[in-house]
C-alpha cells in the first residue's frame, strides 16, 4: 500500500458518523419483525443505514482522490479501487463493499423497492460490515 496523505479529521468525522448510525440501528436489531413493521421504525433504519453508507463512500472518495488517476464517482467502483489499491482486502472490497454501493443506490434511487423486511433483514444481519469496514480504515490514522 502506498503512503497516502488524508486529511484525519474528515475520516474521524465520517468514521463517528457510521458508528453512531450503527448504534441508532443497533436498537432497531433488538425489535420483533412485527415491532420493526410499526410506527416510524423502517423510515428511522432507512436514514441512519443510509447515512452510514454515504459516511462510508465519503471515506472511499476522500482515500481515493489522494492516489493520482484513481478519482472515481460511481461506489461500486470506489470499492473495487480500494481493494486493487490494497487499502482493503480484495475480497471484502468486492464481496461486501461492492454490495455496499449498490445498495446505497438503490436506496437513494429506487427507495420505492426497498420493503420493510428487505431492511429489517439487513439490519439484523449486515451490519457488521460497516464494523469490519472501520477496522480497515482506522490504521490509516496511525501513520
Amino acid at each position: 500500500m502506498i503512503k497516502l496523505e488524508i486529511n484525519k479529521k474528515i475520516i474521524l468525522e465520517r468514521l463517528d458518523i457510521i458508528q453512531t448510525s450503527l448504534n441508532k440501528l443497533d436498537k432497531l436489531k433488538t425489535l420483533s419483525s412485527g415491532r420493526f413493521m410499526l410506527e416510524d421504525n423502517f423510515a428511522i433504519a432507512e436514514h441512519y443505514l443510509r447515512y452510514a453508507l454515504e459516511a462510508t463512500f465519503d471515506i472511499c472518495a476522500h482515500i481515493l482522490s489522494r492516489i493520482p488517476g484513481t478519482q472515481l464517482d460511481e461506489y461500486k467502483q470506489m470499492a473495487l479501487e480500494m481493494g486493487k489499491q490494497e487499502i482493503l482486502p480484495m475480497e471484502f472490497a468486492r464481496q461486501k463493499l461492492y454490495k455496499m454501493g449498490g445498495y446505497r443506490n438503490r436506496l437513494t434511487h429506487f427507495y420505492f423497492e426497498v420493503k420493510s423486511e428487505e431492511m429489517y433483514s439487513i439490519v439484523r444481519n449486515d451490519l457488521s460490515d460497516f464494523k469490519e469496514f472501520m477496522r480497515y480504515i482506522k490504521p490509516l490514522l496511525v501513520k
